[in-house]
């Protein structure tokens, strides 16, 4: 190894990756364990897909812009003739890392359609990456945690999707949160109502989505800027929207619409709002007219929770009944909805993390290495969990990072002790 000139190298993860220390990832798996029991008491079942799938199905056109930040993964035993013949770098590859866990799945569900239920409700919970550029919030690689329902066409599948997700939340002792609803047709129907033509609506619902961000007046500025009907949606957005939580009703969907909305759709909103509500026993949905979710395979329903003590979204999903047709040659009806885990982690308490079941056996230099295992297997067979830790000089460092890593007890072991009968534990305090 070369010479550094004595001065330590500072080691670090490639930018928007992070380590995680015991204490920390213990707590992200505490986390994600009450995620992964609430979403199977609901009747979801877990999968796992390939952390990379094939290029051209993740640049198919189903994942919006999330595709322009896919890592890609270049082909083996490249030559000289492939490289001067690649228009593209993606000419250079075949394979690329999952961006989000939809087109896995959708991919999942055409492979083993066969296998699967009539109507099949998933789970999944993995790393995903992005080329994002790295800052607070956003890494490169993060964790996803999706229900997903497919084959269930009617409005079911949005109730039990929704409520999955609020037993969840309470289930991770989160409070303050509400869920908002929308409907991408509801979204077209007020586009069209207020005057822009179809080839501006894109563009236009990008610039509504930054409605929490810089407020009505910013909203319509940026329309005008575009050249789009921005005194009419002015007049829109400065109406009264604050809307009761009870009852989540039709009344009052259509109160914060312009006239003309799809009956059906309005009709359909509303009994998933009041479902949900009343399974819950308590108002948790709340109806947004200006909720877009960015992603344009949306086709029905969409839905994002938002709490006071994040800026952003801590998650959300919506119907996508058009994407795994892309896949079959037959569509599909298909809805999820995903917690922001990263975001979500934080928010969570940490909590007591001593753990009953959980002792370290402290020794000293004069005990026989053959006695130290078989205590340790004895403990381990009555359910333990075991750390070996030779004595330190300095004891309280040693039993602070033990307690800190979620050991409960200690016991000292002398070179007189050969059964854990002798052992003598004691608490951490």
């Amino acid at each position: 190894m070369g010479d550094n000139g004595g001065m330590a190298s500072q080691v670090n993860p490639p930018r928007g990756m992070r380590d995680f220390l015991p204490s920390e990832k213990a707590h992200r798996e505490r986390v994600l364990a009450v995620i992964r029991s609430t979403y199977r008491s609901h009747g979801f079942d877990e999968i796992e897909t390939p952390v990379m799938e094939e290029s051209d199905r993740l640049h198919a056109g189903l994942g919006g812009d999330n595709e322009k930040l896919a890592f890609a993964v270049m082909k083996r035993a490249l030559g000289p003739d492939d490289l001067a013949a690649a228009q593209t770098p993606l000419d250079l590859a075949d394979l690329g890392l999952r961006f989000d866990l939809t087109v896995p799945l959708s991919r999942f569900y055409a492979t083993h359609r066969a296998e699967l239920p009539a109507v099949f409700r998933s789970i999944q919970m993995a790393s995903v990456w992005r080329a994002e550029r790295p800052q607070k919030g956003r890494y490169r690689q993060f964790v996803q945690t999706d229900i997903d329902i497919i084959g269930e066409p009617g409005p079911l599948a949005e109730i039990e999707l929704i409520t999955a997700t609020a037993a969840t939340l309470s289930a991770l002792g989160l409070t303050g949160w509400t869920i908002r609803v929308n409907d991408r047709r509801l979204l077209i129907g007020m586009l069209d109502a207020l005057g822009f033509e179809e080839k501006d609506r894109e563009s236009a619902l990008i610039t509504i989505d930054k409605l929490d961000k810089i407020g009505a007046a910013g909203v319509a500025d940026e329309l005008r800027a575009k050249g789009l009907p921005g005194d009419a949606y002015e007049q829109f957005v400065n109406r009264p929207q604050t809307m009761e939580f009870l009852p989540f009703g039709e009344r009052l969907i259509r109160k914060s619409l312009p006239q003309g909305a799809d009956d059906e759709v309005v009709a359909q909103l509303a009994r998933i709002g009041l479902a949900v509500d009343e399974g819950q026993g308590a108002p948790v949905v709340q109806f947004d007219p200006f909720l877009v979710r960015g992603m344009g395979y949306y086709t029905g329903a969409i839905f994002e929770i938002s709490h006071p003590e994040s800026a952003g979204s801590l998650g959300g999903g919506g119907r996508y009944d058009g994407m795994i047709g892309r896949f079959l040659g037959s569509d599909v009806p298909a809805a999820g909805f995903s917690i922001g885990f990263e975001r979500i982690v934080d928010l969570v308490e940490a909590g007591d993390t001593a753990d009953a079941g959980s002792v370290a056996l402290i020794y000293d230099d004069d005990v026989e290495y053959g006695t130290l295992l078989s205590l340790q297997a004895g403990l381990i067979a009555e359910g333990k969990r075991v750390r070996l830790e030779r004595s330190p000089r300095n004891l309280k460092a040693l039993l602070s990072q033990l307690k800190e890593s979620g050991f409960s007890s200690v016991a000292n072991i002398t070179g007189d002790i050969h059964s854990t009968g002798q052992l003598v534990f004691r608490t951490l305090g």
